[in-house]
């Protein structure tokens, strides 16, 4: 593979259409082995800061804000992974496992004049799938399910029989634990994948 391969016009873009958004993923073709943590960083912003300045073209190039990221916690890195797929030209999405929170309580004031909270909050189990991954991804036409991990976390047994099912089916099915990981699979990725 060369270091030039235009991963819009490959993942099916409209060739006439102006591609700079895949910038950032050229640049990441274009370093030695894996990114670092800072230039991790610096592929997500220029991404997210390139896909802006398409969709408002009007916007001058030294008005557009910094985007801020860190993967320091399971939201933000999830953040992180989503912001840069969509940036690039792939589908990324959170998908919500949690269940329902019912609050029921009030605020009412007592014999004495004091407000005091009554009632209680109920918690409903979610009906959707059990051990689902954190984020679904298309990329380059292939079904991606990312699970989040940060520090000590552990995948559950319903996310192992989910990770298996996925990968059965002939899907991906990875689990990331640093924005730097994830561009180094993605890296890796469309270097295998993606034929020019």
């Amino acid at each position: 593979m060369t270091s030039n391969h235009d991963f819009a016009q490959s993942s099916g873009e409209n060739s006439g259409k102006d591609n700079s958004f895949s910038n950032a993923v050229n640049s990441l073709l274009n370093i030695e082995g894996y990114p670092t943590d800072k230039q991790a960083m610096k592929l997500l912003k220029e991404a997210v800061k390139d896909k802006k300045t398409l969709n408002h073209p009007l916007i001058p190039l030294y008005a557009v804000a910094e985007p801020r990221y860190e993967d320091k916690t399971t939201n933000g890195l999830t953040k992180c992974v989503i912001d840069f797929l969509n940036s690039v030209g792939c589908q990324a999405e959170r998908i919500s496992s949690e269940g329902k929170v019912i609050d029921k309580r009030e605020t009412v004031s007592n014999v004495i004049g004091q407000s005091v909270s009554v009632g209680n909050i109920k918690r409903v189990k979610s009906v959707g799938q059990l051990g689902t991954a954190d984020i679904s991804a298309t990329i380059h036409g292939r079904s991606v399910k990312i699970e989040i991990k940060k520090g000590n976390d552990r995948q559950s047994e319903a996310q192992k029989a989910y990770q298996k099912s996925i990968e059965d089916a002939g899907g991906v099915y990875l689990i990331v634990r640093s924005f730097s990981e994830f561009i180094a699979w993605f890296k890796h990725y469309i270097e295998t994948n993606v034929k020019e």
